[in-house]
């Protein structure tokens, strides 16, 4: 049952064709990864002692997918498909992708890559979500367990992940969301507070913006023939494996709080933890201009509530939205 008090709501070259097939043949030539074969996905490979048990996910349960995105990682498989992309800082200044299907189920996504502790915040907006990740530190799997979601680790659901023969471990595990889910679940599953309707008076005009983390970027041009932001990251335009340009109908830019976490990776590197539950700044990017708005999330079971300057709710365009979290 819904929680109350929230809203419901080319070109292909040769080559990249080829690339495609080249991920799906993987799983054939390499096989489902349980931990047990190639390199450690950073030291949070899935723990052979972790429970394998696996449940049907509940019926409007949306997709979650952690993505690597470090350049290695590139080009990213099904991510244009995405309803929400999140982009979350991690270890080194580095940043890492979580993806939200509920309106469509691409036939492949990744590369897949590990969870973080902030993933369960973020997550809790959702009603029970299917989380599907590569792995986590042995200490958070526990906290992942309890958390309120359907977790699709490759321990839990083998059969749904393959390693591609595209490029090395730990960059080439990818899923298959309809072994995840029957169906896609629908709009009404993106319980996130988000509103969409018609371009607000005011705002400034703005074809470009870049944010940046320690060790990564975000660009978002404005491309007034496909009426979407063009994404590029660390300076390069991103196309997906099928040759599409990864465009956003609305960008927002979410100053949050980013502090250390209880967890380590395995070279002793804190792990940054994102604040998504309190208030802050944000900026949202929509037909070409640029607004500043206030962000709030009372609790980790609400969606998040953007306000212009004048109290007024901001909408944002239908579309792919992507929310970059900026350190405020």
């Amino acid at each position: 049952m819904r929680r109350s008090g929230r809203p419901v709501r080319t070109r292909r070259s040769a080559v990249a064709t080829a690339l495609l097939a080249t991920l799906m043949a993987g799983s054939m030539a390499a096989g489902c990864t349980q931990g047990n074969g190639g390199p450690a996905d950073d030291g949070r490979a899935p723990n052979p002692e972790h429970s394998t048990e696996t449940s049907e996910p509940p019926t409007g349960s949306p997709l979650a997918v952690k993505i690597d995105n470090v350049t290695r990682a590139r080009p990213h498989t099904g991510l244009d498909a995405a309803d929400i992309v999140y982009a979350e800082q991690v270890e080194a200044g580095l940043s890492r992708l979580m993806a939200m299907y509920a309106t469509k189920l691409p036939p492949v996504v990744g590369p897949v890559r590990s969870a973080r502790e902030s993933d369960l915040e973020l997550l809790r907006q959702f009603d029970e979500p299917t989380l599907a990740f590569s792995g986590a530190h042995s200490k958070l799997l526990p906290l992942i367990d309890k958390a309120p979601l359907h977790v699709a680790s490759p321990n839990q659901e083998p059969e749904a992940y393959f390693r591609g023969a595209d490029r090395p471990a730990p960059h080439n595990l990818y899923l298959r969301p309809e072994r995840l889910l029957k169906s896609a679940p629908g709009a009404d599953a993106l319980t996130t507070g988000f509103e969409y309707g018609a371009l607000p008076e005011g705002g400034k005009a703005e074809t470009t913006r870049t944010v940046r983390f320690p060790a990564a970027s975000f660009t978002f041009n404005w491309s007034e023939s496909r009426d979407r932001w063009l994404v590029s990251m660390d300076g390069r335009p991103s196309v997906t494996t099928d040759g599409k340009r990864v465009a956003a109908s609305t960008v927002v830019v979410q100053y949050v709080k980013i502090r250390k976490s209880q967890f380590e990776d395995f070279l002793g590197s804190n792990t940054p933890y994102t604040e998504t539950v309190g208030s802050g700044k944000a900026q949202v990017l929509r037909d070409g201009r640029a607004f500043d708005v206030n962000w709030k999330r009372a609790s980790a079971t609400d969606g998040t509530k953007f306000t212009t300057t004048n109290g007024e709710s901001m909408k944002f365009a239908r579309g792919q939205v992507w929310v970059v979290f900026a350190k405020a």
